[in-house]
């Protein structure tokens, strides 16, 4: 059964439609279900560039007070989350969020976010300006789905 419901998550994610903003291309986003009562959550997502280098300079969306960018850095075995001003996106490159690594965090988010629901999350690009994407809430207990075999 486990297989089944990670496949049907897996289908789900990669049914959603990508979304563009001049020739930024944004596919694979996803955040992970929170408990009752978490203040934070993460959202991961895939970014192709087909143009000039961009950079990504931040977002908002209704469910929490802030969104920023992260990025874990290993200091001396110690995983360390740290906020990032903005993300390079170089020209001709795709820049993939994901757990581990870079992504966006949702501070002081107003209620639980419940798997099966999606987020509209504005990305705020320097060059190519405001994207709106929806953002499907994915269970916490299953595997990343840009993990998955297929993917």
């Amino acid at each position: 059964m486990a297989h089944l419901e990670r496949a049907l998550i897996f289908l789900a994610l990669g049914a959603a439609s990508s979304a563009a903003a001049g020739p930024l291309t944004v596919t694979d986003a996803w955040i992970r279900a929170t408990p009752p009562g978490a203040r934070t959550a993460a959202a991961y997502l895939t970014i192709a560039n087909a143009g000039a280098a961009d950079r990504l300079v931040g977002g908002t969306t209704s469910v929490a007070r802030t969104l920023e960018i992260h990025t874990h850095l290993d200091e001396r075995g110690l995983q360390r989350m740290v906020r990032l001003a903005e993300l390079s996106l170089p020209a001709g490159e795709t820049v993939r969020l994901a757990p581990g690594g870079l992504h966006l965090m949702l501070l002081d988010v107003s209620a639980p976010l419940a798997a099966g629901a999606s987020v509209t999350v504005s990305l705020h690009f320097a060059a190519a300006g405001t994207l709106e994407i929806e953002v499907p809430v994915v269970d916490a207990r299953a595997p990343s789905p840009t993990t998955h075999p297929a993917h």
